[in-house]
């Protein structure tokens, strides 16, 4: 099985802008994790600094190689320090992927 992960610290998230399937919303400074494996990219969010981790609105995401998800990685993580069109532009790409 052929997997890899990335993860980048201290993004700050303005509110409403990440959300979870837990039903959070996250603010503030965040770290985001993505795990990719079985041609898919899991994205996980969390507190910098915190121990709990949560799923991403539209998490899991198809991405067919390795390159693909660190691509995909770095648009959440852009899409995310963006601002105001934050919420948008994670709802576009996550919904790309599908």
């Amino acid at each position: 099985m052929t997997w890899a992960s990335w993860t980048t610290v201290g993004i700050h998230a303005r509110p409403g802008t990440v959300h979870t399937v837990e039903g959070r919303d996250l603010n503030g400074d965040v770290t985001i994790h993505t795990t990719w494996s079985e041609k898919q990219a899991d994205v996980t969010v969390q507190y910098t600094g915190s121990a709990d981790w949560f799923t991403m609105v539209g998490s899991p995401v198809p991405c067919f190689s390795e390159e693909d998800s660190r691509s995909f990685h770095q648009a959440v993580v852009e899409a995310v320090r963006s601002g105001e069109d934050a919420e948008r532009e994670l709802q576009r790409l996550f919904e790309r992927q599908q």
